[in-house]
């Protein structure tokens, strides 16, 4: 009876948060929709607009919610992270999402009782089914990231040529931003547009640099921006900059290499006694029933555990060497 109890929550579960989707997205398309008709509208010639000055815009029903958790700087950070995985979700969504999903998490984790007790199992299972949503945006945020940054070399190179052959630095975003695979070509596009619209291409570029949070980008805007300052030839310096990544990419290869054991000694270590405990279980069923039974035996157990966990994250961050 219980199993079909979990398994008809977790169907209901799932309709609720497609029906979510499905109702974000349409909202999403609909806003996309207005803009496309107020553009439109403005290169067709001038639209009649009702201006209401004296009256005071209605206010959403959650704005009192948003202003509040607005102030937090854990809130600003996670709608950073949403914009620099290239993401069209807004941070109040993923909060709920990562709320909505604290139930069934802490019901997993009674469930399983994987810390030996309920209590401490179902807050285990809460926050680690509360976090997947935010786990992913830094999965996808890291994953961009890095496709930036192997593409950026190229882009160096593409704007020195186009400035050789005697194209503006702007001109040369907007030949770049066309000609240049996602993500790189959508950040530079960004940079010509706020530089096309008015924009000082200074403040266009450090925002570029706000947004993709690499060091080889923190370079490029230096170099630039140091370069309008004082001159100089700016597509040699950006030869010379595109070598120098190209250089480092090759250290950071060597270094990972060199690391390999270490990640996977971490590996096997953290792996190790949970597939000699499945053994044991298999082999031997009864071996350890008589630890989890007793009262100090669950807590070595949670303790094992939790000490595993840890383990396992000060291996991967001794390995993980910053180039």
């Amino acid at each position: 009876m219980l199993p079909f109890i979990v398994l008809t929550f977790l169907l209901m579960f799932a309709l609720v948060v497609l029906a979510v989707s499905l109702g974000l997205k349409y909202l999403e398309t609909q806003k996309k929709k207005k803009v496309a008709e107020m553009l439109d509208a403005a290169t067709s010639g001038p639209a009649v607009i009702e201006t209401k000055v004296l009256l005071e815009p209605e206010k959403p029903v959650n704005a009192a919610l948003q202003n509040l958790l607005s102030r937090f700087d854990f809130v600003r950070k996670m709608e950073a992270h949403i914009q620099q995985a290239g993401m069209t979700m807004n941070v109040y969504s993923l909060l709920l999402l990562m709320v909505v999903l604290l139930i069934p998490g802490a019901l997993l984790g009674a469930k399983l009782n994987i810390l030996m007790f309920p209590e401490p199992s179902a807050l285990a299972g809460a926050l680690v089914c509360g976090s997947l949503p935010y786990f992913y945006v830094l999965h996808a945020r890291k994953k961009r990231l890095a496709t930036f940054e192997e593409q950026f070399p190229e882009a160096l190179d593409f704007l020195a040529r186009a400035m050789r052959a005697g194209h503006a630095f702007t001109i040369s975003l907007e030949m770049l931003s066309e000609e240049s695979p996602q993500p790189l070509g959508q950040e530079f596009r960004k940079v010509f547009n706020e530089a096309n619209l008015g924009l000082p291409i200074e403040t266009a570029l450090q925002n570029l640099a706000n947004r993709v949070p690499l060091l080889d980008v923190s370079f490029f805007v230096s170099a630039v921006l140091l370069q309008r300052e004082t001159g100089g030839n700016l597509a040699e310096i950006l030869n010379k900059l595109a070598l120098i990544i190209r250089e480092r990419f090759k250290l950071k290869g060597q270094v990972r290499a060199a690391s390999a054991h270490g990640r996977i000694t971490g590996t096997i270590l953290t792996l190790m006694p949970v597939a000699l405990m499945f053994g044991l279980l298999l082999i031997a069923p009864g071996y350890l029933q008589g630890m989890a039974n007793d009262e100090d035996g669950r807590i070595l157990i949670a303790v094992c555990i939790v000490c595993m966990i840890i383990g396992h994250f000060l291996i991967r961050r001794i390995v993980n060497i910053k180039v």
